[in-house]
């Protein structure tokens, strides 16, 4: 195979698991939403008069181990980025 065409290949495997890893890095903040809108419906937390501090609101610089989407998510929240839904967890 020539140099020109490894060079290529090489780019174009570099460019597809940049796209795999953002694909894998938006699912898992995408998830880590649907657990915060989740926990918010538990403790029934819908409008501004029963609003709840979260813990895991803020980054934690010295945390170990994997790494947490969380606040990530909760400013994707809080910017209406994505949906999320309205009605209680009992109600559906």
């Amino acid at each position: 195979m020539s140099e020109t065409a490894q060079i290529i290949i090489g780019i174009l495997l570099l460019v597809g698991v940049y796209i795999l890893t953002q694909m894998v890095v938006g699912y898992r903040i995408k998830r880590a939403a649907r657990g915060i809108v989740r926990d918010l419906d538990l403790k029934k937390a819908y409008n501004s008069e029963s609003a709840i501090d979260l813990p895991y609101a803020k980054t934690n610089l010295f945390r170990i181990g994997l790494r947490d989407f969380r606040p990530k998510a909760v400013n994707a929240l809080a910017q209406g980025e994505f949906w999320a839904r309205r009605q209680p967890a009992d109600t559906i």
